[in-house]
């Protein structure tokens, strides 16, 4: 089984930063195509144990090919949160856990997924394209307010209220449909030129798909979740691709890494003060210092290890 159409970013970084054990037990919360999972086998023994989730049916097409290959798989398909509370009911602890947030390169490529502003596809944006509401379907219903903030707190775009304004007269007249419908009415706004770097829909597209899948929702919910399935030593290991998630996993890093407040003017201080849970490992990588995969240039990778008999 070899990789799709899809370039890993930072895989011998993420698989190094895990510090695979051979017999160990390891969650790859974001299987996408696979390629941080068969690295990751590549270092297990036949007691090694790998445990990955998606909830795109095509990544779990391709997990199952996997899977009927290498029998020390299981598989889960659903949201990652769900997954998670999942594997936390069952009592399930590992020696290591990955998070990819990006969207893989698949997605991106093929139009009839509609993450592309740069393809004619329908305006679908959901990583699960069988469940929840449809890019289209928000964009033709949502106010421009609502719309102005999204496109501002998900997107920085500084056109955000004209973009959303612009969007509604449009939808008056015929409702967006396609990737292209929603990039014309864009470049109404903002006027394409040479002199720009970035496509000038590229901030409304991450935008509405951010918002359409929730994805900075889901990174606050699972950060928590992933600390409560390491076993001490197990290492967290997270790939972001924007400065909103590496924010989040920033934070959460942190403040698991410092000693829980406690107010020192109390008469008496507890005997067991509260201890770190986690503790930073290295610095954060950065792909633009490690690979050639120009969509992936802006991701970086925070490491954490849970400290022993952290609960």
């Amino acid at each position: 089984m070899t990789q799709a159409l899809h370039q890993t970013v930072l895989l011998n970084q993420a698989v190094e930063a895990l510090s695979v054990k051979v017999d160990g037990e390891y969650l790859d919360a974001t299987f996408g195509r696979g390629g941080h999972s068969q690295a990751i086998l590549s270092r297990l023994s036949g007691e090694g144990r790998l445990t990955v989730v998606d909830c795109d049916p095509e990544a779990i097409a391709f997990a199952k090919a996997l899977q009927a290959e290498d029998g020390r798989i299981i598989l889960h398909q659903g949201a990652f949160e769900e997954v998670l509370k999942e594997l936390r009911s069952q009592g399930r602890l590992f020696d290591g856990v990955l998070f990819d947030f990006g969207v893989s390169s698949p997605q991106i490529d093929q139009a009839e997924r509609g993450f592309s502003f740069q393809k004619q596809g329908p305006l679908d944006m959901r990583m699960n394209n069988q469940d929840g509401m449809t890019a289209a379907e928000w964009l033709n219903t949502a106010s421009a307010d609502e719309m102005k903030k999204v496109f501002w707190r998900y997107g920085e775009e500084k056109n955000a209220g004209r973009i959303a304004r612009a969007i509604v007269e449009s939808r008056e007249v015929q409702p967006l449909v396609s990737t292209m419908d929603l990039v014309a009415v864009i470049e109404q706004v903002n006027r394409p030129s040479f002199k720009q770097k970035k496509h000038p829909a590229t901030r409304v597209f991450q935008a509405v798909r951010i918002f359409v899948n929730d994805e900075l929702g889901q990174v606050e919910r699972v950060l928590p979740l992933s600390l409560e399935l390491l076993k001490p030593g197990g290492r967290l290991a997270v790939i972001s691709f924007h400065s909103l998630e590496d924010r989040l996993v920033k934070r959460f890093m942190r403040d698991q890494s410092r000693p829980e407040k406690v107010d020192r003017r109390m008469p008496v201080l507890p005997e067991n003060m509260p201890q770190p849970k986690l503790k930073l490992v290295g610095k954060p990588v950065k792909a633009v210092d490690h690979d050639d995969n120009v969509r992936a240039r802006s991701a970086i990778m925070r490491v954490a290890e849970k400290v022993g008999g952290a609960a």
